[in-house]
């Protein structure tokens, strides 16, 4: 089978949870722009994260239907589930800061949430069943070692915990009730559409502003930066061609960046000065690198197809043209949760 040959190989009737967040929007909107796109269901409750202006280019396609609702209601989740012919869940609490302010939440969404529409694949008999993790899982990773699938869970944050556990529920239930499911564990990813909490809109969005980027400790936590549509179209493959009862690393495969140098990427190409940027107290338990091995993903036939300078590139441009679609985000509640996150280091003034 040729290496473009993967969209035939697709379920034929999705139901996509959390599809209106940043990940699960490109996916969809990938789908939705094959020659024979299947019909996709987007079940999201919309909260800070989720957006439906994320899907509005493909809001009148006849093949694609918006359900606002919550994946821990399983009244919500039980038609859904019986029209489709599989579940692919991004749905999640997925900001770690956040999961250090408020834990419960996560547990909440992504535990609870995952049993629920675990239960829902059971009832239904669905051929596969695709639960979107991270590499998070993993805990820090040392180098020079790139965490592989078969390595054991090690989470430190809140976080990366309640992703491990939804985890846990899926291989529970592939093993316990013979649930065909399939795990992709996704590097940091970035591009168009990323709420601007996380590093790379973030400091877009302030450096366009000239506001101060706030920058953790000194900077020297490594990540494996990935563009979305790269991660979107690797999900896919995976549900199309992956191994029933297995993991994949989703990730670039290449040396991991510093917050520093992202920051220092970000400041050049929108003509920023490094006086911009503003050293922040490092956050707690802060895991200092993650690398992914992305062999059993080439396997498959996957590859990024932008490196990190084009990408950045890219999703700068996005930003610089779609004020309307990040400026409203970025109001009253996000400066709260802003001031309570970030704390200057002694000496470096208050963020704004």
């Amino acid at each position: 089978m040729a290496a473009d040959d993967w969209a035939s190989l697709l379920p034929r009737r999705l139901l996509v949870t959390g599809g209106a967040g940043f990940i699960g929007s490109a996916f969809v909107r990938l789908l939705l722009e094959l020659p024979a796109p299947p019909r996709v269901t987007v079940l999201d409750a919309l909260t800070y994260a989720g957006n439906r202006a994320n899907l509005e280019p493909v809001a009148d396609r006849p093949d694609y239907r918006f359900v606002h609702g919550n994946i821990c209601d399983e009244a919500t989740v039980e038609p859904l589930a019986a029209e489709a012919d599989c579940i692919v869940n991004f749905a999640a609490e997925s900001h770690v800061d956040r999961s250090i302010l408020d834990p419960g939440a996560f547990i909440q969404t992504d535990v609870y949430g995952t049993f629920v529409l675990l239960e829902a694949a059971r009832r239904h008999q669905h051929p596969r069943f695709l639960q979107v993790s991270t590499d998070e899982v993993y805990g820090d990773v040392p180098a020079p070692h790139r965490s592989q699938e078969g390595d054991p869970p090690r989470p430190r944050s809140p976080y990366a915990a309640s992703k491990a556990g939804g985890e846990m529920q899926c291989w529970a239930y592939h093993e316990t009730f013979g649930v065909p499911v399939l795990v992709t564990r996704g590097s940091n990813t970035y591009g168009p559409y990323q709420f601007p909490e996380k590093i790379i809109p973030l400091f877009v969005t302030n450096a366009l502003d000239r506001r101060p980027l706030p920058l953790y400790g000194s900077g020297t936590a490594v990540r494996d930066y990935l563009y979305v549509d790269d991660h979107a179209r690797g999900i896919a493959m995976v549900l199309a061609r992956g191994r029933v009862g297995s993991a994949y690393n989703i990730g670039q495969g290449d040396e991991p960046i510093d917050g520093l140098s992202i920051a220092r990427t970000v400041l050049r190409l929108t003509g920023g000065g490094d006086d911009l940027i503003h050293h922040v107290q490092d956050r707690p338990g802060h895991d200092r690198r993650y690398a992914l091995d992305i062999t059993r993903m080439r396997a498959l036939g996957w590859h990024p197809s932008r490196d990190f300078g084009a990408g950045v590139a890219e999703t700068v441009r996005w930003y610089e043209q779609r004020r309307d679609w990040w400026e409203p985000i970025k109001s009253g509640a996000f400066w709260d949760f802003y001031r309570r996150n970030y704390r200057p280091l002694a000496g470096a003034g208050a963020p704004p």
